[in-house]
């Protein structure tokens, strides 16, 4: 006999609807599952056999063929154990095909037959509506995510017995219903942490704010125990909030990585991520035979912060162009090609050298002008001229730890980031873009408006600075958040030299 159900598998963000075709036939006992599955999908066999025998069902001791369709696409993970089991029930003629017709089931059997959660299951849901799919059976641990995809019934479903009763119309499930999350799930952004608690540092606290507010790129270098880690950690905390799309696109990253907390529902703050400089090229740019997110993707939307950015291995490094120039990653490999989404803010944060006292007023440097030079050198001009903005952190006074007067918190700040968005988003959203930063060359022309002072300034520190055209293009996006901070339509001189001074103030 024949069956059809549907399952879904993840390519790339996106959900794909699978079709699960089982067929059993006379012949030698035998279980084989097509349609280019990966060893965990294979190994599904060994599961759906002792889930369905450990459930009270018989499995045929026939020939069973399983057909995953379409069969050009790989099917990787546990989430298909679900389909093929109720797909062999249904060819055996113990539930009804019919039943199964306008629904598709997602999880990973037990052998005694309980489903278990499993990831991804957000671009799977929403695939599935857009499938016209009317039902969606998941495991218990995926339906707070599975509610998310706009799926008309969504059913939690805690053993294979429990389904297989629903299907026969002898228990019937009752769709679940969205219920309070029991968290709040931020994506790596400590919301504890408030700029109110940084001392002093004036000027990387301004290039921070112009940074959140247009979505820039800092690089932060001055000696060790200045607060450099303990500023970019704040950074978060003053990005203005996601919009509902931009919680959508992070939440389906964080789903198909298997970072989300399921209990606290949608990521709603800014991702923040910190990985360890020993991270691989592959770690940060996403890769696997079936490439998976890597850290700029899982910064999508947030903050990338590399703490000891000459440390970082050239090749992890060298990696970062793309993204930082396109907002996205495209990543090959023989089974899949896939673009994954990685606009983010990075904030890079060095020593001036080895020994890290470089141009301190306290420690003396005890490096060769060689070492220096090697050190420095670890970051390609390339690399670096992304960077719009580049600040010097100096050492902290001992008055300025004593300070009594409070400092501004996260909040006061965030205000006036969100601000200058709103003014920028006004401007922008007609191309499709949100800030700033994400302007081309044409956007400039169009929406960058410098005064005559603003002209002979940018003119004249062009040839004397030596800069290139992405130099040129970046200050100047950079300069109209300034004017937007300052909520002017009109880049003036003030705010074009404070942008050449940020770009300029460090040289690596």
């Amino acid at each position: 006999m024949y069956a059809c159900t549907f399952g879904e598998a993840t390519y790339g963000l996106d959900g794909v609807l699978v079709t699960v075709e089982a067929d059993i036939a006379n012949g030698l006992p035998m279980f084989d599952i097509v349609g280019l599955p990966d060893t965990a999908v294979r190994e599904a066999r060994e599961r759906v056999r002792a889930a369905i025998k450990n459930s009270g069902f018989s499995f045929p001791s026939t020939r069973i063929t399983v057909n995953l369709a379409p069969a050009d696409i790989k099917k990787d993970g546990s989430g298909m154990d679900l389909p093929i089991a109720v797909g062999i029930l249904a060819a055996s003629g113990q539930i009804q095909a019919l039943d199964c017709s306008d629904a598709v089931f997602i999880g990973e059997l037990s052998l005694e037959g309980t489903v278990r959660q499993v990831t991804g299951v957000l671009p799977m849901a929403i695939n599935a509506a857009v499938q016209n799919r009317k039902k969606i059976f998941l495991p218990p641990g995926n339906v707070n995510e599975g509610l998310l995809g706009g799926v008309e019934e969504v059913y939690s479903v805690a053993n294979l017995q429990q389904l297989v009763a629903h299907l026969k119309g002898e228990a019937a499930l009752t769709p679940a219903r969205p219920e309070k999350y029991s968290g709040r799930h931020s994506g790596g952004n400590a919301l504890a942490e408030d700029f109110s608690d940084v001392e002093g540092q004036p000027v990387a606290k301004r290039a921070l704010e112009i940074a959140a507010a247009g979505g820039h790129n800092v690089l932060m270098l001055g000696s060790p125990g200045s607060g450099k880690t303990m500023l970019a950690r704040r950074m978060a905390t003053i990005l203005p909030g996601m919009t509902e799309q931009e919680m959508l696109e992070v939440t389906k990253i964080y789903s198909i990585a298997g970072l989300l907390n399921r209990e606290a529902g949608p990521v709603r703050e800014r991702p923040f991520r910190s990985p360890h400089h020993t991270i691989s090229y592959g770690g940060l740019i996403g890769g696997g035979r079936i490439p998976k997110p890597g850290e700029v993707t899982l910064s999508h939307n947030g903050v990338l912060f590399l703490d000891e950015f000459p440390e970082f291995s050239r090749a992890a490094l060298e990696v970062l162009r793309q993204p930082l120039e396109d907002g996205e990653v495209s990543l090959s490999r023989v089974q899949a090609s896939l673009c994954y989404p990685a606009r983010f803010i990075l904030v890079a944060a060095m020593n001036p050298c080895p020994c890290g006292y470089q141009g301190d007023n306290v420690h003396e440097c005890t490096c060769r002008a060689g070492e220096v030079e090697r050190y420095r050198k670890k970051i390609s001009g390339p690399l670096l001229d992304r960077i719009d903005l580049q600040v010097y952190v100096p050492r902290m006074e001992y008055k300025e730890m004593h300070e009594k007067k409070n400092g501004e918190r996260s909040e006061t700040i965030r205000q006036r980031v969100q601000t200058a968005r709103e003014r920028q988003l006004a401007r922008l959203n007609s191309r499709g873009l949100s800030c700033n930063a994400e302007m081309g060359h044409k956007e400039i022309k169009k929406h960058c408006k410098l005064d005559t002072a603003a002209e002979h300034l940018l003119e004249k520190a062009f040839s004397t600075l030596g800069l290139s055209a992405r130099s040129h293009d970046r200050i100047i996006k950079v300069a109209q958040t300034i004017a937007d901070l300052a909520g002017e339509d009109v880049i003036r001189s003030p705010h074009l030299a404070e942008a050449i001074q940020l770009r300029t103030s460090v040289k690596a």
